[in-house]
C-alpha cells in the first residue's frame, strides 16, 4: 500500500448555498476561524493572494483534539465549476502522507447543492492510517460552515 495512490470522498448535501461555501474557501479563508473556531484557528497567506492559482496557505487547526498545521498551495481554483484544489506542501499530515491534494467541488443536482471533498494522497509506511479522521473534520467544517450561513 505504500507509495500507492488512495483516495477518499465524501459528500454532503448543503443547504445554504454552495457558492457561498466555495467563494469562503477560495476567497476568503481566514474568515472561516471565526465560521469553525473549534476546528480551526486561523489561516495566513504566506505567497501570492487569497483566491489566486500558486499562492501559498498555512492553516491552523485542531484534530483529533491536537494542534496542526498546515501549508497548502492553491493549485486549481475553478470558478465555473466551483472547485478548488490545494497541494499539501508542508504540515503535520505530510509526516504519514505524501503527494496530499485535497479538493472541494460544489454540484448541483435536482436543485440541491452537494459539497464534495477528495482527499487523495499516498501513505509512506503500510503501517500509517489512512486520513479518515482529517476526511470527518472536513465534513464536520461543512456542516459548521452551513449551520454558520443558514442559521
Amino acid at each position: 500500500m505504500a507509495g500507492l495512490p488512495c483516495k477518499l470522498t465524501a459528500q454532503l448535501a448543503f443547504k445554504a448555498g454552495g457558492d457561498v461555501f466555495h467563494h469562503l474557501l477560495a476567497n476568503r479563508p481566514k474568515h472561516l476561524s471565526n465560521v469553525s473556531p473549534g476546528k480551526i484557528q486561523g489561516c495566513d497567506l504566506h505567497q501570492g493572494e487569497f483566491g489566486k492559482n500558486g499562492s501559498i496557505i498555512q492553516w491552523s487547526y485542531t484534530l483529533d483534539g491536537k494542534q496542526q498545521i498546515a501549508k497548502e498551495m492553491i493549485q486549481d481554483i475553478n470558478l465555473e465549476k466551483k472547485q478548488i484544489s490545494f497541494k499539501m506542501v508542508e504540515g503535520d499530515l505530510m509526516e504519514l502522507h505524501k503527494n496530499m491534494i485535497i479538493t472541494m467541488h460544489v454540484e448541483t443536482k435536482g436543485g440541491v447543492d452537494f459539497v464534495t471533498w477528495t482527499i487523495e494522497y499516498e501513505l509512506h509506511s503500510e503501517e500509517n492510517p489512512h486520513p479518515l479522521s482529517f476526511l470527518n473534520f472536513l465534513i464536520e467544517f461543512t456542516k459548521d460552515v452551513e449551520t454558520h450561513i443558514f442559521g
